[in-house]
């Protein structure tokens, strides 16, 4: 089973990532500020998607590493602190704060810093969790290791 849950997780996670990513630079270098507010106001509501997968990415993760922390096992292990950090310290209460921001129609200075703060933690994020599933599927024999 849990071979069956890590992958799916991780790619639940990944994928509202950057999809809450994706949505943010559009709207904001195409849409309106009522886009904006909207977009804004949702992605909290993804953290009821997001934060479950990433635990279940986690913890199926930690289970079926068994203990081992040697190659790429070591490597996705020391990523997955920063990968929580990140979300916990950074992004989530950016999301919460940008999301009053917009509620509050208050587009100033103070919204797009954090704007700015938010798009390139959730890059860094989604990068490294592109890296851990990279990995992954290296592990599996999915994907080659390409020559040094």
């Amino acid at each position: 089973m849990k071979r069956i849950i890590h992958p799916v997780a991780g790619t639940i996670a990944i994928l509202t990532i950057a999809t809450f990513w994706f949505s943010t630079v559009l709207t904001e270098l195409f849409g309106s500020r009522e886009v904006v507010t909207v977009v804004k106001t949702a992605i909290p509501w993804g953290f009821l998607l997001l934060i479950p997968a990433l635990v279940a990415v986690g913890a199926s993760g930690f289970a079926l590493s068994k203990g081992r922390q040697v190659g790429l096992i070591a490597t996705k292990l020391r990523r997955m602190p920063l990968i929580a950090a990140n979300g916990l310290l950074l992004l989530i209460p950016s999301a919460l704060f940008l999301a009053s921001k917009a509620r509050a129609a208050e587009f100033d200075s103070v919204f797009y810093g954090v704007q700015a703060l938010e798009l390139a933690a959730g890059a860094a994020n989604i990068t490294l969790l592109g890296l851990n599933m990279r990995d992954g599927l290296r592990m599996k024999g999915w994907l080659r290791r390409r020559p040094a």
